[in-house]
């Protein structure tokens, strides 16, 4: 297997310059990949931001020249249609060829419906659409003039004009089985978020499988890309108080169910403020991180990219690639990519 290891950009903790100046830092210190979230409206509304990713990907393959750039992730589906996403990474391909992944998932209501004021619809409908804006996305880099007639999307005689020669990866994001399964039939490749249970990820990962098999795809041609939340610091202290900005991480799906409004969701996070380190692995011990980490490389993942969360990313990528990364570099071998 071989490993790789980037780098989580939170565009909805940092404005567009900070995080571009953090995405080169952790190129330079050594990590493969950036990915960049894509939130019309932050986690927080106090001290949130929310640049446009589109923009941003093309400022950051400008400013960067090795390092994958991967939406983690953009919803092809109703903010923007399929054709526009599929017209963006066409253009970001050719700006960097062979470095650019299309991640996309289902979304979520506060970033949707109050761009659209669309209705939110239910997980069932959610999945179609994006099944669907898959379909569409690669039919207009494979094909001149195409006319499309589904069930959400439609286009007329529509050309992509400036795609690179190889497509852009779609990788396709998961938290659910049905979710996963679309993963294994038309994903290049199959995103999810640490800190949940073992039995979750195994069951994930198996329907990635299973519905590659019922594609007539290999499995194992499939990448496996995990957010994993670490917070490591030299100092625990601070390693923990990190993780409070990022406590609406810790609620519920159903808490977070339907929640539209950065201020409402602020206020429950911060209701909530004591669940904030339990989506992260918390440490100030690099072999300790490092144990807990490869857990992840146990289960099967091949592409790690660590979100730390504190307002201080300059610190925690000079600590994290000094500390903890010479060590998962050791652990992996010469498959570190």
């Amino acid at each position: 297997m071989t490993i790789e290891f980037g780098y989580k950009a939170s565009a909805e903790q940092f404005g567009p310059a900070e995080l571009l100046e953090f995405s080169v830092l952790a190129e330079q210190v050594g990590l493969e990949s950036i990915a960049v979230s894509d939130h019309f409206q932050p986690w927080r509304h106090s001290t949130g931001h929310a640049p446009n990713s589109l923009v941003w990907l093309g400022a950051a393959g400008q400013a960067t020249s090795r390092a994958k750039l991967v939406t983690s992730v953009l919803t092809p589906t109703m903010r923007y249609h399929p054709s526009i996403v599929a017209q963006a990474f066409g253009t970001l391909g050719c700006l960097t060829p062979g470095r650019v992944v299309l991640g996309v998932g289902t979304g979520e209501a506060m970033n949707e419906t109050p761009a659209t004021a669309m209705e939110w619809p239910g997980a069932k409908e959610r999945r179609l659409r994006l099944a669907e804006a898959i379909e569409l996305i690669r039919r207009l880099w494979a094909e001149e003039r195409v006319t499309f007639e589904g069930e959400y999307y439609r286009t007329d005689r529509a050309t992509i004009y400036d795609r690179p020669t190889e497509p852009v990866p779609i990788y396709v994001a998961a938290s659910g089985p049905l979710a996963a399964k679309l993963a294994g039939r038309a994903g290049d490749g199959f995103i999810c978020t640490s800190g949940k249970g073992s039995e979750l990820y195994a069951q994930l990962l198996e329907n990635v499988e299973e519905g590659a098999r019922t594609a007539g795809r290999d499995p194992s041609a499939i990448a496996r890309m995990i957010e994993i939340k670490v917070s490591y610091d030299r100092d625990i202290e601070t390693a923990r108080t990190a993780c409070n900005w990022w406590a609406a991480l810790a609620l519920s799906a159903d808490e977070k169910s339907g929640v539209e409004d950065p201020i409402e969701m602020e206020r429950l996070a911060d209701a909530n403020l004591e669940r904030a380190q339990t989506r992260f692995i918390v440490s100030d011990d690099p072999a300790d991180c490092v144990e807990r980490i490869w857990s992840y490389v146990d289960m099967g993942f091949d592409h790690l990219v660590f979100h730390g969360p504190g307002a201080d990313q300059r610190r925690f990528l000079e600590q994290f690639s000094a500390d903890v990364l010479p060590l998962l570099r050791e652990r992996a071998g010469v498959t570190a990519t």
